[in-house]
C-alpha cells in the first residue's frame, strides 16, 4: 500500500488533481500545503470552504468558520496562484436552517449565504465544474467529504465525486481514496471496488501525502 501511494504521489500521471474536503482547514493544512507542491488542480469542499469564503469577504451565515485561520486561507489561495495550481472552490452551496437530517434546504451562490443558514454541501453547479476538472485528470487523490453525507439531503456532492471517480477509474485514471470519511462515502455508494486504490490508513496516508516520514517508512526525500 505504501509503495503504491509513494509512487502515485511522487510520479503521478498528469494532470494530477486532488480533492480535499472535511470540516476543518486546521486538520488539512499540511495536506493542502504539500499538495500545492505537487498537483495541477486542487478542488476544495466540505466545511472548510466557509473559512475560505469568509476570508474573501463573503457572507457565510452560520456556517462553520475557523476565525483564527482566515489569514491562512488567504495565503493558501495566494500560494496556489503563485504555483500555477488551479484552485477550485464551490460556486454554489446547499444550505440548511439547522444541522439536522430534516432541515429545510435550498441552493444559493457561495457568496451569499443568508443569516441563520449554514452550508452543508456543495451545489449542482459546483458538482458540474468539479466533474469537468476531474474528466481532464489522469491521477486523482480524494481525501474528505464534500458535505455532511451522513444526512441524505446533503450527500449529493460527496456521492457525485464518488461516482465520477468510479467512472474515470474505468477509463484508466489512477484514483486514490485516502482517509476514513472518503472511504466510508465510497463504500456507502457501493463503488469501493471501482477505485484504483483505497487507503484504509486514514491519517497515515495523509501524513504520507504531507511528506512526513512514517515510522518504519523511508521519508519521501525527493517527492
Amino acid at each position: 500500500e505504501l509503495d503504491y501511494l509513494v509512487g502515485a504521489v511522487a510520479n503521478p500521471k498528469k494532470p494530477f488533481a486532488a480533492i480535499v474536503g472535511g470540516s476543518k482547514v486546521s486538520s488539512k493544512i499540511g495536506v493542502i500545503e504539500s499538495l500545492l507542491e505537487k498537483v495541477d488542480i486542487l478542488l476544495l469542499g466540505g466545511g472548510m470552504i466557509f473559512t475560505f469564503y469568509k476570508a474573501q469577504g463573503y457572507a457565510v451565515g452560520s456556517s462553520l468558520v475557523e476565525e483564527d485561520k482566515l489569514d491562512l486561507a488567504t495565503s493558501l489561495i495566494e500560494k496556489a496562484k503563485a504555483k500555477g495550481v488551479s484552485l477550485l472552490l464551490p460556486t454554489d452551496v446547499v444550505i440548511a436552517d439547522k444541522f439536522a437530517a430534516d432541515a429545510n434546504d435550498k441552493i444559493v451562490p457561495a457568496s451569499s449565504i443568508p443569516d441563520g443558514w449554514m452550508g452543508l454541501d456543495i451545489g449542482p453547479d459546483s458538482i458540474k465544474t468539479f466533474n469537468e476538472a476531474l474528466d481532464k485528470s489522469q491521477t486523482v487523490i480524494w481525501n474528505g467529504p464534500m458535505g455532511v453525507f451522513e444526512f441524505d439531503k446533503f450527500a449529493a456532492g460527496t456521492e457525485a465525486i464518488a461516482k465520477k471517480l468510479a467512472e474515470i477509474s474505468g477509463k484508466g485514471v489512477t484514483t486514490i481514496i485516502g482517509g476514513g470519511d472518503s472511504v466510508a462515502a465510497v463504500e456507502k455508494a457501493g463503488l469501493a471496488d471501482k477505485m484504483s486504490h483505497i487507503s484504509t490508513g486514514g491519517g497515515a496516508s495523509l501524513e504520507l501525502l504531507e511528506g512526513k516520514p512514517l515510522p518504519g517508512v523511508l521519508a519521501l526525500d525527493d517527492a
